[in-house]
C-alpha cells in the first residue's frame, strides 16, 4: 500500500491475536501508526487478589509500587558483573523484598503462594499503555465498528465466494482472482444504490 498508492496509514484496527507487545512496538515505534487494537495481557486475575493494574509503575526510579507502597524493582540483589535483566521474551522481572511482603497484613490477597511478589513488565510496555489508553477514546470505537464491516466482506469473500483458496498462481493471478471476486460482491451492492432523483423528486434516468 505504501509503495503502490504513497498512502501511510495513521491508525490500525484489529482483534487481539494482533495485540502482542512486539507488534504494538512495531506499528508504534517503527512506523508510528495509532494501534486501535485490544492489548494482549494476561496479567488480569480472577481470584480477588491484587493483579499488575492495582501497582503504579515510576518511570522516573524504575520500579513498581504496590498497594501497601512497597517497591518492586528489577533486581534485589547486588552484583560485581552487571547482568542483562531481560529475558529471552523480552520481560523484565520486578520482584519485592520478602521481608516486605512477610509483614504485609494483605498478604493473602497479594502473593498468597510466593515468598514475595513479582511482575512482569515487557520492554515494549510504552506501545501497550498507548494501546490501553486509545481503548478509552472514542475514535477507537468508530474503528472497531469500521473493522466490522471490512471483515464482514473479508468473511462473505471467504464462505461465499469460496475465495478461502486460490487457484491461479503467482502474484498476477492472485490479483486476478481478487479482483473479479471484489467485482462480483460490488455489483450487487452498487445496485443497491439510492438512485439519482431531479429537483421535482423523480427518478433520472
Amino acid at each position: 500500500m505504501l509503495d503502490r498508492f504513497g498512502i501511510w496509514p495513521v491508525r490500525l484496527a484489529a482483534d487481539t491475536a494482533y495485540g502482542d507487545a512486539p507488534n504494538l512496538a512495531w506499528l508504534v515505534d517503527e512506523r508510528g501508526i495509532e494501534p486501535h487494537i485490544p492489548v494482549f495481557d494476561k496479567s488480569a486475575r480472577t481470584d480477588g487478589t491484587f493483579a499488575r493494574s492495582d501497582c503504579r509503575f515510576d518511570h522516573e526510579h524504575d520500579r513498581y509500587i504496590c498497594p501497601a507502597s512497597k517497591e518492586l524493582r528489577p533486581s534485589q540483589r547486588t552484583s560485581a558483573e552487571p547482568r542483562s535483566q531481560v529475558d529471552q521474551d523480552g520481560f523484565i522481572r520486578y520482584r519485592a523484598s520478602k521481608h516486605d511482603c512477610d509483614g504485609y497484613e494483605f498478604r493473602q490477597r497479594c502473593t498468597p503462594n510466593t515468598p514475595a511478589r513479582k511482575i512482569m513488565r515487557s520492554i515494549h510496555e510504552g506501545a501497550r499503555d498507548l494501546a490501553r489508553d486509545l481503548a478509552l477514546t472514542d475514535a477507537y470505537v468508530t474503528a472497531r465498528r469500521q473493522r466490522k464491516k471490512i471483515e464482514r466482506l473479508f468473511a462473505h469473500l471467504k464462505r461465499i465466494l469460496k475465495l478461502g483458496r486460490l487457484r491461479l498462481r503467482g502474484p498476477n493471478g492472485a490479483h486476478d482472482e481478487f479482483l473479479l471476486a471484489a467485482t462480483a460482491q460490488n455489483h450487487p451492492r452498487n445496485g443497491q444504490a439510492r438512485p439519482a432523483t431531479g429537483g421535482d423528486g423523480r427518478r433520472v434516468t
